[in-house]
């Protein structure tokens, strides 16, 4: 696994709104690719926070009103701006 991909899982895994990062570390692991395909693109926060909300309610099951969505996806532009700037 490359470094941004452990980097990317590591902040999912922290965030773990299914509650299961603990006992599996790879729960999150479907949303790594289309993440840094969004990244590498420039996705705003906007879009970043679109698509967690879709992927919580539709993949996951899950409401994402209750998972701090809008703060994942700040944090998750944040990463990826310090982690590609210089």
């Amino acid at each position: 696994m490359e470094p941004v991909d452990s980097n990317l899982r590591y902040l999912l895994n922290e965030w773990d709104p299914i509650g299961v990062a603990d006992m599996v570390d790879d729960e999150y692991d479907c949303l790594l690719a289309p993440l840094l395909s969004r990244l590498d693109a420039g996705a705003s926060r906007a879009e970043i926070s679109e698509f967690l909300w879709r992927e919580l309610e539709d993949h996951f099951g899950l409401s994402p009103e209750l998972h701090a969505v809008d703060p994942m996806a700040d944090r998750l532009v944040a990463w990826w701006a310090a982690a590609h700037s210089a």
